[in-house]
């Protein structure tokens, strides 16, 4: 076997050749391959993304004409041309129509949803005056049947009064080692009954 020669090479893959290398299809993937190169080349440079489009709405759209002459229908004696027209317009006007409808369908469940929102939030305060009221109820009734003792946590605030209060397990530790003293170390003191 003989070495390949520059005869066995195709012309315009030969680099001596000026003819320019034949364009093949471009495939999606070589589209896609090829717009990365070219963004990884010049990493400085900003990138434009094209912008979101709107949503198409009736007011987007042309409006109708406000005179329509020659009106017919798509077989009243049209020629073949005609027929594309009337089509053409009639597609126009049902899609103005449906676009029309979409929007009060929007509009009608919005508001139908707001109102069950209030609703909703409606009942939730009901039910959460109705939950307080019972509450308030209880520690009412409790307070009176247990004779004005709470069994609910209370913080202790310091003693405002003059003169020694009683000793609290603190200062009685304190006093223990010989050092006296009679002011209340605030805490929670929990009350239990049973």
């Amino acid at each position: 076997m003989s070495e390949p020669g520059p005869e066995s090479v195709p012309t315009s893959a030969d680099p001596r050749s000026k003819r320019p290398t034949k364009r093949r299809a471009i495939t999606p993937h070589s589209e896609q391959a090829g717009e990365i190169e070219t963004l990884f080349k010049d990493p400085s440079k900003e990138i434009r993304l094209p912008e979101s489009s709107n949503p198409r709405t009736s007011s987007s759209l042309a409006p109708p004409p406000e005179i329509v002459t020659n009106v017919q229908g798509s077989s009243a004696g049209a020629g073949s041309g005609e027929f594309h027209v009337y089509k053409a317009s009639r597609r126009r006007e049902y899609e103005r129509l449906r676009l029309m409808q979409s929007e009060v369908d929007k509009e009608k469940d919005n508001s139908n949803w707001e109102k069950q929102r209030e609703e909703a939030k409606r009942r939730d305060d009901e039910k959460t005056e109705k939950n307080r009221k019972r509450r308030e109820k209880k520690r009412n009734a409790r307070g009176k049947k247990g004779g004005g003792k709470d069994t609910t946590m209370e913080v202790d605030k310091p003693s405002t009064t003059k003169g020694p209060s009683m000793p609290s397990q603190v200062d009685q530790d304190a006093s223990a080692e010989g050092q006296v003293s009679y002011g209340e170390v605030p805490g929670v003191i929990i009350h239990d009954e049973d």
